[in-house]
């Protein structure tokens, strides 16, 4: 009956328990693609992941700076998985002007509200061919 928490925990697996991936499959993928560092250093799937590690992970255009707190091998909800870990300021002054960046580039290139008919298509096929 040893109820001691493990002191370290396979990297993509930690990822997957702290809901940055949704499948360890996809954090192991980050990891082989260089998408993850620990403490500056690139790392394969299998490197341990120990409290006060700081960790640099790259999801898609998000890129978070986060320090270790906890470990924990089971996913459980997202309110427990945020206690796992601890971000840093610069990671969310980033994440927020990136953020903000790409809420204005959607305003400077806004998306129609349905797909062209028939007649749309027409017109916008007359009009690539003409240039």
């Amino acid at each position: 009956m040893n109820d001691e928490r493990p002191t370290g925990l396979r990297v993509d697996k930690w990822l997957w328990a702290a809901r940055f991936f949704k499948t360890r499959g996809l954090a192991s993928e980050a990891v082989n693609g260089g998408k993850v560092h620990i403490n500056g250093q690139r790392v394969k799937p299998a490197k341990g992941v120990h409290v006060g590690d700081r960790l640099e992970i790259q999801r898609g255009k998000e890129a978070f700076i986060v320090v270790v707190e906890k470990i924990n091998d089971r996913r459980g909800p997202a309110r427990e998985a945020s206690l796992l870990y601890t971000e840093t300021p610069e990671s969310q002054v980033r994440r927020e002007e990136v953020a903000l960046q790409n809420k204005l580039d959607a305003q400077m290139h806004p998306h129609s509200e349905k797909k062209p008919g028939k007649r749309d298509r027409r017109h916008i096929i007359r009009f690539i061919r003409k240039q």
